[in-house]
């Protein structure tokens, strides 16, 4: 039987490795033979010029073009991640990392390694990320042929744009591959994402959390493959990049949408109940049918925007948010039932109003400007407060607590 003092050394050995290991370079691969050799070889250059402490990590994602060996015969440590995407091989590569730092970069060679100390400067003063930026609108620079003109021009400062206004982010190029941050706030960060909207996830969650961020200008070169072409799929991956923001703002997506549709639906009940006439123009029981339906639809838009911020916040895609904390105590399950209820009584009795009338001629014709003003917000309230009653429950079992 070995001794305690045996058991421990690989630990010990291990936790002193890590401990003066100050950056890892994380590449993540998917048969990069044309490209790793340079990248790998700019990669060592940069940290043995600088003196800094650090090394080299290759995480491929099923690589059949001889990229692993090519990794293992310059030095680095290549480290196999079986599950496939873009965010599964860096998550693999960063939790083999041994650094305190940990710098990422594509292994395409369109990325100068060279430009690692600039991003371990900023990460020694303090700072939590440090994003590069390839476009001109933050001091970086894109050679030609190195992105595709509508890529330049509106994809990426679209997305960061929408990442500087919805997340306050203070990035000019959110899609940047070459990045870097501090272990702890990896750890914090918690992803979730497999593949390409990994990079997104990351910027803004650390803006969410507030992390201190900042950029590097770097300059963009020409991806140095020659035997296929880049991973990156334009409208697909672009596709998945707006879904994964517009999931990640359900203010944008439902909450703000929504609360307009109740306000237009507001103004119109305003003006048709009384039955005015506006410029020549008369709002009746039409005009309250698109009201509802502008209400019913609002409401529910606003009903999604906090489901969905429950569920994202559940799953660890969204941090944990105050003012959610504060909703469920104001509303739980019981007020939200009480409400419904009232709401559908409500409804219920200016329905019920409308059949003493029908009742009251022998269910014969109706006046219709009439009875409408009572079924329409009758409907429509019944409609209110069953859907309020239904989403108290989901609300409850979303908030239910799991470990």
């Amino acid at each position: 039987m070995a001794s305690t003092s045996d058991s421990t050394q690989p630990r010990a050995a291990a936790i002193a490795l890590i401990a003066c290991t100050e950056l890892s370079i994380v590449m993540p691969c998917l048969n990069e033979a044309d490209t790793i050799e340079s990248c790998i070889i700019g990669a060592q250059r940069a940290l043995a010029q600088n003196g800094i402490s650090g090394e080299i990590v290759i995480a491929d994602n099923g690589s059949t073009d001889g990229s692993q060996d090519i990794a293992t015969h310059l030095g680095a440590r290549v480290v196999p991640v079986t599950e496939k995407g873009y965010g599964s091989a860096l998550m693999g590569g960063f939790a083999a990392a041994r650094g305190k730092y940990i710098l990422m970069g594509d292994a395409d060679d369109s990325y100068d390694f060279a430009e690692a100390p600039r991003f371990l400067a900023k990460l020694r003063e303090g700072y939590e990320l440090v994003q590069g930026c390839r476009l001109q609108g933050g001091g970086g620079t894109v050679q030609p042929g190195a992105m595709p003109v509508l890529h330049r021009i509106w994809g990426n400062p679209m997305f960061s744009a929408m990442a500087r206004r919805w997340f306050h982010a203070p990035i000019h190029d959110v899609h940047c591959g070459m990045r870097a941050f501090t272990r702890e706030l990896y750890e914090r960060l918690d992803q979730q994402c497999t593949g390409m909207e990994f990079a997104s996830e990351n910027i803004i969650k650390a803006s969410l959390l507030g992390a201190r961020m900042t950029e590097v200008p770097i300059t963009l070169r020409p991806d140095g493959r020659v035997s296929h072409p880049p991973h990156l799929k334009t409208f697909r991956d672009g596709w998945r990049h707006l879904r994964f923001y517009l999931m990640y703002s359900p203010r944008w997506l439902f909450l703000q949408p929504g609360i307009l549709l109740i306000l237009l639906g507001i103004l119109g009940y305003a003006v048709a109940l009384p039955g005015l006439r506006i410029n020549g123009i008369n709002f009746d029981v039409h005009t309250l049918v698109f009201a509802s339906l502008a209400i019913i639809c609002g409401y529910q838009s606003v009903l999604f925007a906090v489901m969905t911020k429950i569920f994202a916040i559940s799953q660890a895609l969204l941090p944990q948010d105050r003012r959610m904390t504060r909703l469920f105590e104001i509303v739980n399950l019981e007020r939200g039932l009480i409400a419904g209820a009232l709401l559908m009584l409500v409804g219920l009795v200016l329905l019920a109003v409308a059949v003493a009338e029908w009742y009251g001629r022998h269910f014969g014709n109706l006046d219709y400007e009439r009875t409408m003003r009572w079924v329409i917000p009758g409907a429509t309230l019944t409609a209110l407060g069953f859907q309020t009653v239904l989403s108290s429950f989901f609300f409850s079992i979303l908030g239910l607590r799991r470990r």
